[in-house]
Parts: structure tokens; C-alpha cells; sequence
């Protein structure tokens, strides 16, 4: 029992195939966490993943990775047919670039984190090398609400 989820991409042109990675997560597969990793890593500019470029994907599960970090790692890379899609939890996000847009054998959905405070404790668990500090996060995230709007959550309350 966990919450667990997995997370794969479209490629460029729209296309989605189980044969591509994807990543599992036993714990944290809720929407609001899964909106909060894609968020951080387009924030942090990274290449955008696909299922025909990895270097986006590698740095997702650097990401995640990081914040379980040693005590509570708990993900797993595969082909998406290998992982378990339909686990009675969050089921599989199909996501382009940094952004779910399908989902498939979802079970709920698990809005309590806020985005903000959540990507503010992405970042705290990143290596140094990688963290911003607080000011220039805001700015950053601030930069992201602009370019998608009022639609994204801004707290625990909002769709």
C-alpha cells in the first residue's frame, strides 16, 4: 500500500507509448506532489522529457530522487507496460513536456499540498549545486504563474 502513481511522456508530436520509460512512484503519486516535481523542473529550466529524449526524464528522477532522499527512496524506472499503471491510487499521468495533460486508472484525486510551499521543499532537498536560494526561487516561480495563468493552483484550495 503506498501512494503510488506512474509518469510518463508523450514525445513532441503527441504520441504515447507504453514501450517508453516511465518513472513509479510508491509514495507521493498524489496530482498536487506530481504538479509540484513537473513544476519544479520546468521552473529550473531543465530539458523537457520525452519518450524520444531522456536527459529531461533523468533529471525528473534526479529530482524526486533527491527529495526522498536516503531513508524514503521509493521510485522505479521501467518501460510504462512493466510498471504497475493500474494500482488502485493515482494510476498513470501522461504528460508533455512539463505538464499532465491525461491520466489513466486514477483512483481520487489528491489536492492538499500547496504548490508553492511544496516546490519551496523540493528545492530545500536538492543539492546544493542545484538550489536556488528563496528569493530568486520566488522570482522564478512567480515567472511560471505568469506564463500559465491563474488556472494553476496557487494553494491547497484552488482547482
Amino acid at each position: 500500500m503506498g501512494n503510488r502513481a506512474v509518469i510518463g511522456w508523450q514525445d513532441q508530436d503527441g504520441n504515447f507509448s507504453e514501450e517508453s520509460i516511465g518513472v513509479y512512484l510508491h509514495w507521493n503519486g498524489g496530482r498536487d506532489s506530481v504538479e509540484a516535481f513537473l513544476a519544479y523542473c520546468e521552473i529550473m529550466g531543465f530539458r523537457s522529457p520525452s519518450f524520444d529524449s531522456q536527459y529531461g526524464v533523468a533529471r525528473f528522477i534526479q529530482v524526486v530522487a533527491n527529495w526522498f532522499g536516503e531513508d524514503g527512496l521509493s521510485i522505479g524506472v521501467d518501460k510504462i507496460a512493466n510498471l504497475d499503471t493500474d494500482n488502485w491510487d493515482n494510476g498513470l499521468y501522461i504528460c508533455k513536456d512539463w505538464r499532465i495533460v491525461d491520466r489513466k486508472y486514477a483512483h481520487g484525486e489528491q489536492l492538499e499540498y500547496s504548490l508553492i510551499e511544496f516546490i519551496h521543499d523540493i528545492n530545500e532537498k536538492q543539492t546544493e549545486g542545484m538550489r536556488k536560494d528563496k528569493k530568486k526561487l520566488d522570482e522564478m516561480i512567480d515567472a511560471y504563474f505568469d506564463k500559465y495563468g491563474e488556472a494553476i493552483r496557487r494553494n491547497r484550495k484552488a482547482a
